[in-house]
């Protein structure tokens, strides 16, 4: 009986949390259906008329949906690659002992907790700037026309400020991982004759998978709502260069003043974000289980 009261009380305790977050989470998304659904813009007020799935088929077939599409695959693989590729060479180097270990973790992770914002403004400006950046300093230095990174190469620009700052969040966890290896194994193999690449295929690599893919699933879902780096820098350009998803329903929404249509392409991206997270989830599933 007491067991039966205690949770009783547990739950009418947590209910006003659980309450709030369901209204956190249903009011936008129930508001966003209803006016993807509506021919809204919001400089003719008081003019909405119900349109049906027009909204959608004109965000579907939109030219600029299509290059928005591919950009943020690209994005998004882009910068999995590098924080993986990265990540995982940071965690070997990490792990050795040498001195100011805990310092270089600390400065190494450090990066993770500056804004989006901040960093692509340091980017922008002391990094990637054609005439007065640290990168077109050294491209002089070394005799070659400096790049203007942000107006010839604005994916892979954004990009690289992106995987500077996830990159700490793959170290942490791959190094978390590379703690545990048993290094009576590596030793074992040692003796046996495995060179050091050799150990690192078939004994490191394998014994990271499982990190692996916990970083892939969790800088996949946020990686598909990059937003800040592109607004600051490249405002999605030049053209439609830079434009992801989520800058595609900015625009329409809050530039073209467009709500019906942006509220359409935000339940398209919701759709496709809700698609990748459910594949990746099964695929780490069957991993884990193997």
């Amino acid at each position: 009986m007491a067991t039966a009261h205690s949770r009783t009380a547990a739950r009418a305790m947590i209910s006003p949390a659980v309450i709030l977050l369901l209204l956190w989470m249903i009011v936008p998304l129930a508001m966003t259906l209803y006016f993807s659904f509506l021919r809204y813009n919001l400089l003719m007020p008081g003019m909405e008329e119900w349109t049906g799935f027009e909204n959608y088929r004109y965000f579907l077939t939109d030219p600029a949906f299509s290059t928005a599409l591919v950009n943020t695959l690209l994005l998004v693989g882009g910068v999995l690659f590098i924080t993986l590729v990265g990540g995982t060479l940071l965690a070997l180097l990490l792990n050795q002992e040498f001195f100011g270990q805990g310092i270089v973790r600390v400065l190494a992770i450090a990066p993770f907790f500056v804004m989006p914002t901040v960093s692509a403004l340091v980017f922008k400006n002391m990094f990637m700037n054609p005439v007065n950046g640290l990168f077109a300093f050294m491209a002089e230095a070394i005799g070659m026309q400096p790049i203007d990174w942000l107006a010839e190469i604005p994916l892979l620009s954004i990009t690289l400020m992106v995987s500077w700052t996830w990159l700490p969040f793959a170290t942490l966890i791959l190094l978390t991982s590379l703690q545990s290896l048993d290094s009576e194994q590596m030793e074992a193999s040692e003796m046996d004759g495995a060179g050091a690449i050799s150990r690192f295929f078939y004994i490191t690599v394998p014994h990271l998978a499982r990190a692996g893919t916990v970083v892939v699933l969790i800088e996949t879902i946020f990686l598909l709502s990059i937003f800040a780096e592109i607004l600051v820098t490249t405002n999605g350009g030049p053209g439609n260069a830079s434009t992801n998803l989520t800058y595609l329903v900015y625009a329409e929404s809050l530039l073209r003043f467009d709500v019906g249509t942006g509220a359409a392409g935000g339940v398209v991206a919701i759709i496709l974000a809700n698609i990748v997270a459910i594949f990746l989830m099964r695929a780490i599933g069957k991993n884990l289980d193997a």
